[in-house]
């Protein structure tokens, strides 16, 4: 039931947010899957990870919403 809650405000939120805001989502969770795919357990951000979430961060403001999971 939560999983269809959280599609329904993702589908809700993707059909009024405007373009930019919905590239600049895919592109950081673009980034979480690549560090996740290094395989490890609890992965470290690189140097050049921490950069890319600091920039994110002053250009994007709903970026702490993207980063935060929908379901628990």
């Amino acid at each position: 039931m939560r999983l269809l809650v959280a599609l329904l405000v993702w589908f809700l939120r993707a059909v009024f947010a405007s373009r930019g805001s919905l590239a600049l989502e895919n592109l950081a969770l673009r980034q979480q899957l690549a560090t996740y795919a290094r395989g490890q357990k609890r992965p470290r951000l690189k140097r050049e990870e921490r950069v890319f979430w600091v920039a994110l961060s002053r250009v994007w403001a709903g970026w702490q919403w993207s980063s935060a999971p929908d379901c628990r």
